[in-house]
């Protein structure tokens, strides 16, 4: 049972102010939901593209891993060591972020530093085996950066979507329902009352009608 909403003096500019905020706040209503499709949307596309950023990064590992210990069969463990060490790469991430109906959402973007700035390493006594190793490292690094944007864009987009249904939750079952009902107490009151300020206008032009007939 919708609760009423508390008026302190139960008049027809109270009900007109009422009736205003009962437009209002179906209005906002409406903005809301709209908003929240537009989240749930967000949500449900990040969902299948974080699904498919994880089902890449573990082909990718898979990948790595089997040129890893083909590279450490075919050198020995030491040496790989060496040579991945001395292929080490300074990057660093940058993080803009996205507008996505008022959710402001990460976006991770690596940047290598310039092939100048990389070890040098001795590549006669190395093979195209370490070459490949290095590369799919990088390209493991890559699908990790990728999926960690998503996963951060699924918890704040989860936590907004939490937000905006309790907002919409306590418009629609709350606020709305309680502006209703007040305003249909108001109404029924205001209409009662106008029936019988009728009535007692009638009764009262009765009486005139009859005492000016017995003065008469």
């Amino acid at each position: 049972m919708s609760t009423k909403v508390q008026v302190t003096r139960p008049t027809k500019i109270e009900l007109a102010r009422l009736k205003r905020r009962m437009r209002l706040a179906t209005r906002i209503q409406k903005i809301v939901k709209d908003r929240l499709s537009i989240l749930i949307m967000e949500f449900l596309q990040t969902v299948k593209e974080c699904a498919s950023a994880k089902e890449k990064l573990l082909a990718d590992f898979k990948e790595a891993y089997k040129a890893l210990s083909v590279t450490t069969g075919y050198h020995g463990y030491a040496f790989l060591e060496k040579e991945l060490l001395a292929s080490e790469m300074a990057f660093k991430i940058n993080t803009i972020t996205r507008n996505v109906a008022g959710v402001r959402l990460p976006v991770f973007e690596t940047e290598e530093m310039d092939a100048l700035s990389f070890s040098v390493r001795n590549t006669a006594d190395t093979s195209s085996l370490i070459d490949n190793s290095v590369t799919l490292s990088r390209k493991c690094l890559k699908a990790i950066i990728e999926l960690a944007e998503l996963q951060n864009s699924l918890e704040l987009l989860g936590a907004e979507i939490n937000k905006v249904k309790r907002i919409n939750n306590a418009l629609e079952h709350i606020v709305i329902p309680g502006l209703d009902a007040t305003i249909k107490y108001l109404t029924m009151k205001f209409e009662e009352r106008d029936r019988e300020e009728i009535a007692r206008l009638k009764y009262v032009k009765l009486l005139i009608e009859q005492r000016e007939a017995y003065a008469y």
